[in-house]
């Protein structure tokens, strides 16, 4: 059987304002990992050591990461005192899809907030909260939380948001999904991922990522509390995982 040749496929690019180094350690060190991937889960250590540490080999001259059984890698480009950090895809010639991938969606939510871990944060620690389900009506998380006529990345925003009124900038905008800085979060990040609606979930799906910097534990448990309030009211809830 003839081997079909392989074509690479860039998932996500971003641009951080660190040193390489600084960046390739933040892929090597699982106690780095989790200022960026995912979100808090009871397994999220657990998450991170089977994927950065027993299911991946580093190159440490070329600054590739690549994961056992997919074939997916990252790739940390030095760029003088920045770096380019992209997910790329190895897949047959001819094989690629735009249909919507769980796994693709992962790697530029994460990459984005890899970037704004850096770029705002300098790596710190953060808190999280991770809400995911179908809308209960034919409406996705972006247009339920108004933010269907975000502005281009880079721009400042502000208006309702949820249960709130916020501020700040967006940060990226792709396909299915959009990020957003929030002001009132220690210059946190709203990360919103939609996924259309199919004949399994005619109504779509939504996962929404809320990532807080230097709140007090009284103003998470509050924030924690109204989102969970309107959540409840619009979506209906699956058990988050990462």
């Amino acid at each position: 059987m003839t081997e079909q040749p392989m074509e690479d496929h860039v998932l996500v690019e971003v641009t951080v304002p660190a040193p390489a180094d600084a960046v390739w350690a933040a892929l090597r060190d699982p106690q780095k990992i989790k200022h960026w991937f995912g979100w808090e889960t009871d397994g999220l250590k657990d998450e991170i050591d089977f994927i950065f540490v027993t299911h991946a080999a580093a190159d440490e001259a070329t600054r590739t990461v690549t994961f056992v059984g997919v074939n997916d890698r990252y790739e940390v480009e030095a760029r003088g005192e920045a770096s380019v950090v992209r997910v790329v895809r190895s897949a047959p010639a001819g094989s690629w899809s735009d249909v919507f991938d769980g796994m693709i969606e992962g790697w530029i939510s994460f990459t984005w907030q890899l970037a704004f871990a850096f770029a705002r944060h300098d790596l710190e620690p953060r808190r999280t909260i991770f809400f995911s389900g179908a809308p209960r009506a034919d409406r996705l998380g972006r247009s339920l939380l108004g933010l269907d006529a975000a502005p281009a990345p880079g721009e400042p925003w502000s208006g309702p948001l949820g249960p709130d009124a916020a501020s700040g900038q967006v940060w990226f905008v792709a396909r299915h999904q959009l990020g957003v800085s929030v002001d009132a979060w220690g210059d946190g990040l709203l990360v919103v991922v939609d996924e259309p609606a199919t004949e399994k979930k005619p109504n779509g799906f939504t996962m929404l990522t809320l990532t807080t910097y230097d709140l007090s534990e009284a103003a998470r448990a509050d924030l924690q509390a109204r989102w969970q309030a309107w959540w409840d009211e619009r979506f209906e809830t699956q058990a988050p995982g990462c």
